[in-house]
Order: C-alpha cells, then sequence, then structure tokens
C-alpha cells in the first residue's frame, strides 16, 4: 500500500460513509490516486471514454433497460402474469408459485431483478395480498422471485461480467439456464411447505377453454424470450443486436396488439429509460479506471499470491469468494461489487483453473442473493415502497428464503456442471 493508493481508498471510504453517488465516489478516488502519484490527471476521462467506446457488447446494457421499461409500462406484465395464473390452476398456494413463475417468464425478457420487483412484482403483491397472503410473505416471495432475472438469460449483470472477464455472453447465458431453473424449483417447494403449513388459498379451477384463450393472448410477449434466444444461439443475431430487437418488439406489440403505450406513455418511457441508462453507464465508466489503478498497482496478483500461498485448492477459493461476496451484499451495491470487486477475482479464478463461465455465474448470482439481504438489500425496499409493508416484517420473511438461496448457490458452486453443461452440448465452451 503506497501513498496514492492509501489516499485513493480513503476518498473513497469517506464518499461512500458521507453518500455521495458511488460512480462519483470512484471518479473522485481515482482522481485523488493521480495527484498524489503526480500522473496525467486526463488518464481519467481517457479511461472512462475508452470504455463505452471499445465494448461494443455494452451496448446491449441499455437496450435492455430500455425493453424492461417498455414491457413494464405496456400490458405485457399483466400478460405474463396473467398465462402463470392459469398454469398454476387449483394448486395449493398458487399465487405463490404463479409468482415464480411470473419472474422466470419475465427473465427471459429483461434480464433485470429491479424491473421485475417493480413492475411484475406490484401485480403480484396486490394479488396476493387480496387473497389472503400475509403482505410481509407477498413482499418477500416478490424479492426472492426477482433474483432469477439476472440468473435466467438475457441477463445484464451477466453482459457486464463478459465485458469484464472477456468471456463469451452466449455461453454465460446458456450457464444461468439451469441454475434459475433449480432456483425456481427449490422456491415452489418452499411455497408448497409454507402454503400447507399456514392453509393458503388454492387457485381458482381453469378450464381448458380459459386456459387456450390466456396463452392465445399471452403469446406475443411469451415469444419474446424464445426470439431471442433462437436468434443469439442459432447465430442470426449478437447479444447486442438481440438487445436491439427485443426493445423494438416489445413497442411493436404494445402497442399494436396490447394497445398499451400511448404517445405520453412511451415519453415516459424514454425519460425513465434515459435515467437508468445513465446511472448505468456512469458507474461502468467510472469503475474502469478503478479496474486500471487495480491493474496498475497489480493488486490482482498480489491478492492471487497471497490466497495460494494460503491454499491452491480452487474449492476453498469459491468458498471464500462466496462468503466475502455474500457479506459484502449486506452492506454494498451490486454494481459495487461486480464493477470493483470481481474483476480482482478474476484473474485469481483463472490462475487456479477455475472456468470463467461457471466463476461468472456463480458470482452473479451470489449477487443477486445481496438484493436481498438485510439490512441493505435493494429488493427488499423495493418491494416494501410499492407495498407500504413495514421493512422488519419483509425481513422476518425472507430468512428462510434466503437459506433456501444459499443452498442453491452451493449447489452451484460445486457442482460445475449445473451451469456448464448446456454450454458444452451447444459447443460454446
Amino acid at each position: 500500500m503506497n501513498l496514492a493508493l492509501t489516499v485513493c481508498l480513503l476518498v473513497f471510504v469517506l464518499i461512500f460513509f458521507l453518500r455521495i453517488p458511488i460512480a462519483l465516489g470512484m471518479i473522485a478516488a481515482a482522481t485523488s490516486y493521480f495527484l498524489v502519484k503526480g500522473g496525467d490527471l486526463s488518464l481519467v476521462a481517457n479511461q472512462i471514454i475508452n470504455t463505452y467506446y471499445t465494448n461494443y457488447i455494452i451496448i446491449a446494457v441499455p437496450l435492455f433497460i430500455f425493453t424492461a421499461n417498455v414491457m413494464n409500462t405496456g400490458k405485457v406484465t399483466d400478460m405474463i402474469y396473467g398465462f402463470a395464473h392459469a398454469l398454476c390452476g387449483r394448486m395449493r398456494g398458487a399465487l405463490g408459485h404463479v409468482n415464480i413463475l411470473g419472474s422466470l417468464i419475465f427473465a427471459g425478457m429483461t434480464g433485470s431483478a429491479i424491473a421485475d420487483a417493480a413492475g411484475l412484482g406490484k401485480i403480484e403483491i396486490e394479488a396476493m395480498t387480496e387473497a389472503g397472503y400475509e403482505p410481509a410473505f407477498s413482499c418477500s416471495l416478490t424479492a426472492s422471485s426477482a433474483t432469477l432475472g439476472p440468473t435466467f438469460p438475457p441477463s445484464i449483470p451477466l453482459v457486464i461480467y463478459a465485458m469484464l472477464s472477456d468471456t463469451s455472453v452466449g455461453a454465460l447465458f446458456l450457464g444461468g439456464m439451469v441454475p434459475a431453473l433449480v432456483l425456481s424449483i427449490a422456491l415452489m417447494l418452499y411455497v408448497g411447505f409454507i402454503a400447507r403449513r399456514r392453509n393458503y388459498p388454492r387457485g381458482k379451477k381453469i378450464r381448458l377453454q380459459e386456459f387456450l384463450m390466456s396463452s392465445l393472448r399471452s403469446l406475443p410477449a411469451l415469444l419474446t424470450p424464445v426470439i431471442l434466444l433462437v436468434g443469439i444461439y442459432a447465430g442470426v443475431m449478437t447479444p447486442t443486436e438481440a438487445g436491439a430487437i427485443a426493445g423494438f418488439y416489445a413497442i411493436l406489440i404494445s402497442i399494436f396488439v396490447y394497445r398499451a403505450l400511448g404517445l405520453k406513455d412511451f415519453f415516459r418511457v424514454i425519460v425513465d429509460s434515459v435515467r437508468d441508462i445513465g446511472a448505468t453507464s456512469i458507474m461502468i465508466g467510472a469503475a474502469s479506471i478503478i479496474s486500471y489503478i487495480v491493474a496498475r498497482e497489480q493488486i490482482a496478483s498480489n491478492l492471487g499470491v497471497w490466497i495460494i500461498e494460503i491454499s491452491n485448492n480452487k474449492y476453498f477459493f469459491l468458498f471464500l469468494v462466496n462468503v466475502v461476496i455474500l457479506i459484502l451484499g449486506m452492506f454494498i451495491d451490486t454494481s459495487t461489487i461486480q464493477l470493483i470487486f470481481v474483476p480482482i477475482l478474476i484473474p485469481v479464478a483463472r490462475t487456479l483453473g477455475i472456468d470463467l463461465v461457471h466463476f461468472g455465474v456463480v458470482v452473479t448470482f451470489n449477487m443477486m442473493v445481496g438484493l436481498c439481504t438485510p439490512p441493505f438489500g435493494m429488493l427488499l425496499f423495493i418491494t416494501s415502497g410499492i407495498s407500504g409493508t413495514p421493512l422488519k416484517d419483509i425481513i422476518r420473511e425472507i430468512l428462510p428464503q434466503l437459506a433456501v438461496m444459499i443452498i442453491v448457490l452451493f449447489i452451484m458452486t460445486y457442482i460445475p456442471q449445473t451451469i456448464i453443461f448446456l454450454p458444452k452440448i451447444l459447443g460454446l465452451m
């Protein structure tokens, strides 16, 4: 730890405690580093701008954000919820299962946990509460199921990880499929157990004709993930192009099929998208200069040497990484973890012979667990805000669900085939 690096770290910590936006904190910390080091300050701006110009894949992030906003404004989320509801029929705790299935389907369109919780989640929480489910349980399950968004393809965090690690986006997307399905099944088993204990109501019986009508109405929305995934894996489009096509398709079905996106609504979508994209882009650009400093100071290689001196066992390393990210997720935003902490770990994982697709999906899912972890889990605040449910009640309900998610995390960590099975079959690894 030389003087310049020490000052950089102190400035970053100070800004973090002052609650200044984290992106500005990273830029200020980097600037202080170069001031003390006596380096060229133009490197800060140059590194940030180069990030946007040299990473074609990063364009996919704003495109998927835009798609999520269009779908939440149009009736697409309503159609997804209606289809999931028709699938669950007379099951005990049916609306809990609908919550999970709806999030899994929505995950195949947007890749965002926040979009799921804020859009589809509002419909789910209201329906469950009206049917007699405790509001806190409804909110906690909505938060848990929203983590499927960044795990199942397409996924915004996996796109960012691909940029950081130079890993195939297609392989990462395929790698997230099985873990997302495993998590869905695990959460549905938990809902089934709780539904019997608390005597939650069954869903209404759906006649075949009603089911077919619901499926027909939902078909344009359900085709979104099919178009995306088939297009990507057939080689017709790149993930970035898929993001553009998804946004265009979402506009088409919202306007011409569901007739739910007027000019005023579309303007609001653009405003919301610009705000969300701006915040995300500044974070990515600011993190690039921190990554430059990390590389310049050889922090990653020094960390790798230190870890290997303790143990060169890759499973111990994965355990250590999981524990650290779970702890960080309790206090720090996931984007900060991904853009600052994860790039330091990638070279170490590569040195220990860990497959970077496996590592990327594990780390991404672990960060999503952090979105549900008290005291600062973002999904907890979102579900509390849209429902008016006290945060302490949601935290009490989500603890068992966190245990379920951590079990799935360790399955993913120590059974790599759950992740790399599909990419290998399709020849992406």
